[in-house]
C-alpha cells in the first residue's frame, strides 16, 4: 500500500520532496525550492500515519533510504547534497521549469 501511494505522490506531482519536519537536510532542500520560488510537495514522513512503510517503499523503490528523498517530473533526482549539487552546476532551474514547478522567469 505505501508503494502505491509514494508511486502515486510522485506521478501526481512535478516535484515532490519525502521529509522529516525535524531534518536540516529536509529543511535546507525545501528552503532552496522556496527560494527559486518552485512548486513542491513535501510529504512529512514523521507526520503521516504510514511513514516509516512509506520511507521503506522509497528505499526500495530508490535505494535510497535517508531524507529529504527528491524527485523532479517522476525522476528520484536523490538527497539534499544531490539537490544542491544540480543547483550548482546550473542544472536545477532547467529540471524545474520543464517539469512546470517554476515559471522561466525565476532566477537565483
Amino acid at each position: 500500500m505505501a508503494m502505491e501511494k509514494a508511486k502515486e505522490l510522485v506521478s501526481s506531482n512535478p516535484v515532490v520532496v519525502f521529509s522529516k519536519s525535524s531534518c536540516p537536510y529536509c529543511v535546507r532542500v525545501k528552503k532552496l525550492l522556496d527560494q527559486l520560488q518552485a512548486t513542491y510537495k513535501a510529504i512529512e514522513l514523521n507526520s503521516e500515519s504510514d511513514g516509516s512503510e512509506i520511507q521503506s517503499a522509497l528505499a526500495s523503490l530508490t535505494g535510497q533510504r535517508t531524507v529529504p528523498n527528491v524527485f523532479i517530473a517522476g525522476k528520484h533526482i536523490g538527497g539534499c547534497d544531490d539537490t544542491q549539487n544540480l543547483h550548482s552546476q546550473g542544472k536545477l532551474v532547467p529540471l524545474l521549469t520543464e517539469a512546470g514547478a517554476i515559471t522561466s522567469k525565476a532566477s537565483i
